[in-house]
C-alpha cells in the first residue's frame, strides 16, 4: 500500500471505492543492470526523454495542424490568421489588457451593439491580466503576448491531462491519447486563439489532478485562478467542494481537505463580489450578461428548441456540428457513469455541460463552451488506447483533420461570433 501526498504531508492510502489508485509504472527494462552496453543505455534515456516531451509536442502538434488548415481557409475568405485569431471575445480581451477596464476602446460594443462603463466588466480579468503582464516584456506586443500565454498554458494543460489520464486510465497511453483528443476538440481553434480557454484548462486540469490524489492545496489554489478566468469555474468549486466535504465527512487527510475548501472559490466569489460593488447592485455580473448578450439561464428551454431548429429547418454546418456536439456530450456522460470513471471526474464534466445547455446565450457558442469539459473525454481516451496501435492512429488522425477544417471554417468563413 502507498501513501498520498497531500499538501506536503503523507495520509492514508486512497480508497478503491472512492478514488483509483495511481497505477504501477511499467518496469523499465532498458536501463537494467543486466544491459551492459552503452548503445542500451543511452536508448533507454531517449526514451525517457521522449516520454517526457511527448504530452507537449502532441498537443503542439496537433494545434500546428489546425493552424495551417486556418492559413488555408483564411486565404480562402480574404482575412489573415491574425485577424481570425484574435477576433470576437479576443478584441476584448485585447483591450482589457492594454488599458484596463476602463479603457476599452469605444469601438468595443456587447452583443446588441450598445456600451456602457461597464461594459467591460462581463469579462473575467485573469487571462488579460497575464497578456498585460507577458506584453510588458521588451519586444513583446500584446498580440504577440496573447498568442504567447495562449501556447504555453495549452502545453501546461496538455501535461495536466496526461497526468490524469495516466491517474484514472492505468497506462501512459490513456493519457497521450487523452492530450490529442483535447487537442482536436472539436472548437480547439479556440486553444490557439487570444480567448482564455487555454488559460482555464490549465488551472482546471491541475485542480483535477489535484482532487484525484488528494492534494488539496493544489486543488483549491488552482480552482481558485480558475475563479478569476471564466464564469465556467462554477462548477469546478462545487466539485472540489464536494470533494473535500466528502474527506472531511470520512476523517481524512487532517485539515487539508478545509484548505481545499476554503480556498476553492475565493476567485470567483472575489470578481463577482468586485463587479457587485462597481455596479452597486448584488446581481451585477449576471445583469452585464443578459442585457448585453442575452445569457441567463433558463434550464435548457432555449437550448432544446435551438436543437430542434436546427434539426428541422438547419441550413448551417456549424449549427448541425453544434448541436452533434452537445448530444455526443450529453452521451458522454452517461459512458463516464456506465464506466465508473472516478466521480470527481464525472460530477465536474456534467456540471460544465449543464451550465452550457441551461444557459440561453448565444448558441453558436456552445461547442466552444465544451472545452472545459475535457474530463468526459477519458471514456474515449481509455477505450481508444485499448486498440491497435494502427486503429488508435486512423481514428485519432481523423478527429485532427475534421476538427481543423471546423475550427478554421468556424473563424474564417462562418460570419457571427463562436
Amino acid at each position: 500500500m502507498s501513501t498520498t501526498e497531500v499538501g506536503g504531508q503523507a495520509t492514508e492510502p486512497v480508497d478503491q471505492t472512492d478514488l483509483p489508485e495511481r497505477p504501477p509504472e511499467a518496469p523499465d527494462t532498458t536501463t537494467s543492470e543486466t544491459e551492459p552496453h552503452a548503445g542500451g543505455v543511452r536508448w533507454g534515456a531517449a526514451r525517457r526523454v521522449l516520454r517526457m516531451v511527448a504530452p507537449g509536442l502532441l498537443y503542439l502538434a496537433v494545434r500546428e495542424i489546425g493552424l495551417l488548415v486556418l492559413a488555408w481557409l483564411a486565404a480562402a475568405n480574404d482575412t489573415t490568421v491574425t485577424a481570425a485569431l484574435t477576433s470576437w471575445d479576443g478584441q476584448w480581451y485585447l483591450g482589457i489588457a492594454a488599458g484596463g477596464y476602463s479603457h476599452v476602446p469605444g469601438t468595443m460594443t456587447d452583443a446588441f451593439g450598445h456600451r456602457t462603463p461597464d461594459t467591460s466588466l462581463a469579462f473575467f480579468p485573469g487571462y488579460p491580466w497575464l497578456v498585460r503582464l507577458v506584453g510588458e516584456l521588451p519586444g513583446v506586443g500584446l498580440v504577440a503576448a496573447a498568442f504567447t500565454v495562449t501556447l504555453v498554458c495549452g502545453v501546461v494543460c496538455a501535461y495536466g491531462l496526461d497526468r490524469l489520464g495516466r491517474r484514472v486510465g492505468g497506462s501512459a497511453a490513456v493519457g497521450l491519447v487523452l492530450v490529442v483528443l483535447f487537442a482536436a476538440s472539436p472548437m480547439a481553434i479556440a486553444l490557439s486563439m487570444a480567448y482564455s480557454e487555454a488559460l482555464f484548462c490549465a488551472l482546471a486540469v491541475w485542480s483535477l489532478v489535484g482532487v484525484v490524489e488528494r492534494n488539496w492545496l493544489l486543488a483549491g489554489l488552482a480552482a481558485a485562478g480558475t475563479g478569476l478566468v471564466r464564469p465556467t469555474a462554477a462548477a469546478l468549486v462545487v466539485t472540489v467542494a464536494v470533494a473535500a466535504v466528502v474527506a472531511i465527512v470520512r476523517r481524512r487527510d487532517g485539515f487539508w481537505p478545509w484548505v481545499g475548501l476554503v480556498t476553492a472559490p475565493a476567485g470567483l466569489l472575489g470578481y463577482l463580489g468586485f463587479v457587485a460593488h462597481r455596479m452597486g447592485r448584488l446581481a451585477g455580473w449576471f445583469q452585464l450578461q443578459a442585457q448585453g448578450w442575452n445569457s441567463r439561464f433558463d434550464g435548457g428551454v432555449a437550448s432544446v428548441r435551438f436543437a430542434i431548429q436546427v434539426l428541422t429547418t438547419g441550413r448551417s454546418v456549424l449549427e448541425v456540428v453544434t448541436v452533434a456536439v452537445l448530444l455526443a456530450a450529453v452521451a458522454l456522460v452517461v459512458v463516464a457513469v456506465r464506466r465508473r470513471l472516478a466521480w470527481p471526474l464525472v460530477l465536474y464534466g456534467a456540471l460544465v455541460l449543464a451550465m452550457d445547455l441551461g444557459a440561453n446565450g448565444l448558441m453558436n457558442s456552445k461547442a466552444r463552451l465544451l472545452l472545459p469539459a475535457f474530463t468526459l473525454l477519458v471514456p474515449v481516451a481509455v477505450g481508444l488506447a485499448r486498440r491497435r496501435p494502427g486503429t488508435v492512429v486512423a481514428v485519432l488522425a481523423g478527429v485532427i483533420v475534421a476538427s481543423a477544417w471546423f475550427g478554421a471554417y468556424a473563424i474564417t468563413a462562418w460570419p457571427y461570433a463562436i
